[in-house]
């Protein structure tokens, strides 16, 4: 069994989301969005660490309220920087040497399904990079000063989602050539990854793994999780029980 250490990033500004808290940290059905990130790989046998990284001005607010949680179930805590790519970077600093998969998650992204999280680890276990996506529907046009100028074939185009899991020593050579690199660019991991020549797998999903970004996706999270059937707790409650948090 492969060790893997999670990376949650929760780092962002939420410009869009609006408000004066921001997405990570918001109640999505009793509980704050990242918890419900987190809890989709606190369970697993081959995770050996979790990350969380937060902007520096959120750290008060996270260690007081979730601190204890946090710290119990072997959470560690790192502060991110203005752009996604700086974030992940500050947190490969914590991975540990033995750890073989890293798994980068998006704190806002709390309609995981655990079969997802299984298969895009499998997934890049055997071929050393593997992302969660899911396949255009809807009719794309490019526009232009207000007019459209292009219809696009959606034919092979993906939305992107996470987790994207990667082997540990590719994911940190990615990183270490990011200076290369238009920054711009940068929306993801799996384009540096893909920067290096990389192939990289698609596991598909379907649109549920919504990821956070306006208040009005808050309710459609909501609905998405309680259309879903709640697993039974096997043996103990442990710490990630609802009331706990």
């Amino acid at each position: 069994m492969k060790k893997v250490a999670v990376i949650i990033c929760a780092a962002g500004a939420s410009k869009r989301f609006g408000g004066s808290k921001k997405k990570p940290f918001v109640d999505v059905s009793g509980r704050a969005a990242f918890l419900r990130s987190i809890e989709f790989f606190a369970d697993r046998d081959d995770v050996k660490q979790t990350i969380l990284a937060i902007s520096p001005q959120d750290d008060e607010l996270v260690k007081l309220k979730w601190g204890a949680n946090l710290s119990f179930n072997q959470v560690k805590i790192c502060h991110g920087g203005p752009e996604r790519f700086e974030t992940v970077a500050n947190a490969l600093k914590l991975v540990a040497d033995d750890i073989d998969l890293i798994a980068v998650h998006d704190a806002v992204r709390c309609c995981l399904k655990a079969e997802w999280v299984e298969a895009v680890i499998k997934q890049a276990a055997q071929k050393g990079a593997a992302i969660l996506a899911c396949p255009v529907v809807a009719t794309i046009k490019k526009a232009a000063a207000g007019k459209i100028v292009e219809t696009v074939d959606r034919r092979g185009l993906y939305e992107v989602q996470t987790p994207q899991v990667f082997d540990a020593k590719l994911l940190k050579e990615a990183y270490e050539g990011i200076k290369n690199i238009d920054k711009a660019s940068l929306t993801d991991d799996s384009s540096l990854v893909e920067a290096l020549g990389r192939e990289v797998s698609v596991v598909e999903t379907d649109t549920s793994n919504i990821k956070i970004t306006r208040k009005s996706d808050v309710a459609i999270a909501e609905a998405i999780i309680k259309s879903r059937p709640k697993p039974k707790p096997e043996g103990p409650v442990g710490p990630y029980i609802e009331a706990q948090w």
